[in-house]
């Protein structure tokens, strides 16, 4: 009889916290913190038109303030309006521990990885990594996942657990410029420092070049349709991780061009 006193009283509890009232207030305070957030999303984009070169510390220190707003935002909406009594807290928490620890493991993982990730760092916003087989720019870093943008335009979406687990390189490491690395391929009995001159050429030419940072070249005999042929690996550094297909693009068309013009044949088919 007792027993079944305290579940009629646990239960008259939780109809009484979730009334409509409170519920009302839950749905209003839920939609002013997605606001909020959306505010400071429309408001980093606008700082970081006017201010590019500070595009990836805007990004990171917005990513960092949407998890506080919605992580403390969330506790303190539940306990302002429902202000449910400390015994039931206790006993809600505990209950819903283990029932999310079960349920939502994987969840729970997520979002334990993705504190790491804010605070380990081992990429940031804005970064171009490469992840298994995918490559791309790190749009987000939320609490339950990664979002990542292909150069081809898809948006991939990856649980947090899995970086902490699998291999991930980060192309910039969170600087604007990167290295870009293209190869050329010319026959054997070509001049080869005068291909690697007309690369550098180019290279340093381009309108998406980072002259700060050295040009080098890896050169080495490789096999091309089952022949013999000279490779030349150009490193270069393009300003912005943005402009990285356009500067590879820009290389590759003029390299070709002026090894037309100067008469380097490329390797026999």
């Amino acid at each position: 009889m007792n027993e079944s006193n305290n579940i009629v009283n646990d239960l008259a509890v939780v109809v009484e916290l979730f009334n409509v009232y409170a519920l009302l207030l839950l749905f209003i305070g839920g939609f002013m913190l997605w606001a909020m957030n959306w505010g400071l999303n429309r408001l980093s984009q606008k700082v970081t038109d006017k201010m590019p070169t500070r595009r990836f510390l805007i990004l990171q220190v917005t990513t960092l303030i949407s998890f506080v707003l919605y992580t403390v935002g969330s506790i303190a909406l539940i306990i302002g309006v429902l202000n449910p009594p400390k015994e039931f807290l206790l006993a809600a928490g505990g209950s819903i521990a283990v029932a999310l620890g079960f349920a939502l493991k994987d969840i729970a993982a997520s979002l334990v990885a993705g504190l790491l990730l804010l605070f380990d760092r081992p990429f940031r916003v804005g970064d171009r990594v490469s992840f298994d087989d995918v490559y791309g720019e790190i749009v987000s870093i939320g609490l339950r996942t990664v979002r990542l943008q292909t150069l081809d335009d898809n948006l991939v979406t990856i649980p947090n657990s899995r970086f902490i687990t699998d291999v991930v390189a980060s192309g910039n490491a969170g600087e604007l410029d990167m290295m870009v690395v293209t190869d050329f391929h010319i026959a054997l009995d070509e001049d080869i420092e005068k291909a690697r001159a007309l690369v550098e050429e180019v290279i340093v030419t381009s309108r998406f070049a980072f002259l700060k940072k050295p040009v080098s070249f890896a050169i080495e005999e490789v096999i091309v349709g089952y022949k013999l042929a000279i490779r030349l690996r150009a490193k270069a550094y393009v300003l912005d991780v943005h402009y990285e297909k356009a500067f590879q693009s820009d290389i590759v068309v003029r390299v070709s061009q002026r090894f037309v013009e100067e008469g380097i044949a490329r390797p026999p088919q």
